[in-house]
């Protein structure tokens, strides 16, 4: 059998109710809870379970799939010990749950530092004044070359799949990218519901800020190397972690490079650990013939 790797959803997975069953079983995530409650100021615990809209603004989301992911991946620790992983990664945000699984990050702090960074994200743009958009069907580097055509701010955020590109920007430099793609041959364009424009230079101010967050809490070397967004590489290294953090809020998501690398590696099984199966998708479009599980609850758990 090859290796395995653990992968962590980013934002869009999030789902009422979410890590619900996990919690009423296992004291001591209840426990996690109220830590992270008590640091937050406000119950993020009852937001995942009962407020859906809450639960979709992006300073509650951020935090909100920390914790769900870590609650699953605890169960599954408690259940199947003998699963251990060789990398750890996550999409965007999933970032901060892989550097949990990989004992860089505590759970509390993990879920007070995606708060912060949720509420600067929000902060960043004018609503209305940044966009994203997913590219459907053109190769990336086609993407590339068009961006450097168009005035305005507009830049990849995110590859997700050698088929999917993100885009992101001032709102009218990505409306005029998204026709001038689908002129180039895209087979969808497709706008996508957020109100940041994520993973692009707009939000380099608020990475600065952000970064005088981040030297309030511990990070340590990495037990399991998390594979870095920013590079497809890994990361073991504290510092280099805390500076990773950083310009991760401006930076593209290199999911397809992330994935690859690992399978190079000898990965041939990934679980996804977290609401939704966003990842199974895009890593079986990135690899065919690796094994893919996805764990979103106990049941889920039972079955591996």
């Amino acid at each position: 059998m090859g290796k395995v790797a653990f992968v962590f959803p980013g934002q869009g997975s999030q789902q009422v109710g979410m890590g619900k069953d996990v919690y009423e079983i296992y004291p001591e995530i209840q426990e996690i809870y109220h830590r992270t409650d008590e640091r937050l100021g406000f119950e993020l615990s009852r937001i995942i379970f009962e407020d859906e809209e809450k639960l979709n603004l992006t300073q509650y989301t951020q935090p909100a799939l920390v914790i769900t992911s870590y609650a699953l991946f605890y169960a599954l620790k408690k259940s199947r010990p003998d699963v251990v992983p060789s990398y750890t990664a996550g999409h965007s945000l999933g970032e901060f749950s892989a550097l949990v699984a990989s004992d860089a990050l505590n759970p509390v702090d993990a879920v007070w530092i995606t708060h912060i960074r949720g509420k600067l994200m929000q902060e960043a743009v004018p609503e209305g004044a940044g966009k994203m958009a997913a590219i459907i069907g053109l190769p990336a580097e086609e993407i590339e070359k068009t961006l450097q055509e168009i005035s305005g701010i507009v830049e990849v955020a995110n590859y997700n799949s050698p088929e999917q590109t993100v885009i992101s920007g001032e709102t009218e430099a990505v409306e005029k990218a998204m026709e001038v793609l689908k002129e180039k041959g895209a087979k969808k364009v497709v706008p996508l519901a957020v109100s940041v424009p994520a993973h692009s230079s707009l939000l380099r101010d608020k990475a600065e800020e952000f970064g005088k967050y981040l030297e309030e809490i511990e990070i340590k070397d990495a037990q399991i190397p998390v594979i870095s967004n920013i590079t497809g590489k890994p990361l073991t290294d504290a510092g280099e972690i805390r500076k990773e953090l950083k310009e991760h809020f401006y930076s593209p998501v290199r999911w397809v490079q992330s994935v690859q690398f690992m399978v190079d590696e000898g990965v041939d099984a990934f679980i996804e650990i977290g609401p939704k199966k966003v990842l199974t998708g895009l890593i079986r479009r990135i690899s065919k013939g690796v094994n893919l599980i996805n764990i979103q609850t106990l049941q889920d758990i039972q079955k591996i």
